[in-house]
């Protein structure tokens, strides 16, 4: 059964949040509101959360996981960026994008795009993202919570509790949280080519 973390939007508990790391590093995965949507957190390392996932979301090995990060010094540890792309990365960040590019050697091979050895990552402009963050002290392994069949994300903590308590070691609710998932942008090849349009602006990538 999924422990439920009603967090303050602007200043989370930090004894709520403890309690979410703690759980975090038990193996546990989380659903967590971000400045897209709800999306399905553990850690990088967490190879049962990684299949839980997988499975909630029906996805295949083609899929790009997420390392949503705290700020650019953990982001730097797990992709390869020249100064061009740093560039246009920075102005953008935080905010609603994932970025793919080329992964380091710190990302474990199983979160990596099986031919392309990319991954996902972003930095999330989220009061309550950022404080669980920097309370765990790496970045979360994330997929958007968008259940198979389904037109768009889940949005209420509560109906995400009721729907995925079995599969879940606990939801984190602040209130409202948006339905459109993250603008897609690769940058793998070093030229930005939009993937898919969501909550952030495309226009700094066209």
């Amino acid at each position: 059964m999924a422990r439920y973390f009603d967090l303050h939007p602007e200043n989370p508990q930090k004894r709520s949040l403890g309690q979410v790391v703690e759980i975090l590093r038990a193996d546990g995965l989380i659903a967590y509101p971000t400045d897209s949507c709800f999306a399905l957190g553990c850690r990088p390392g967490n190879r049962d959360g990684l299949d839980r996932i997988r499975s909630i979301r029906k996805l295949d090995h083609r899929h790009h996981f997420t390392l949503v990060c705290q700020d650019f010094a953990q982001l730097g540890q797990f992709v390869h960026i020249d100064n061009s792309v740093f560039r246009a990365i920075k102005a953008a960040t935080p905010g609603s994008y994932t970025f793919i590019l080329p992964a380091t050697k710190e990302v474990p091979r199983r979160l990596m795009h099986e031919k392309k050895k990319t991954v996902g990552v972003r930095i999330p402009d989220h009061r309550v993202t950022q404080a669980l963050l920097a309370e765990l002290g790496e970045p979360l392994l994330s997929s958007t919570l968008l259940l198979p069949g389904e037109g768009e994300p889940m949005t209420q903590g509560w109906e995400i509790k009721e729907e995925l308590d079995n599969v879940l070691e606990a939801v984190l609710d602040s209130g409202d949280c948006g339905v459109e998932p993250t603008t897609v942008v690769d940058f793998s090849s070093g030229e930005a080519e939009i993937l898919r349009v969501g909550a952030g602006d495309p226009a700094p990538f066209e």
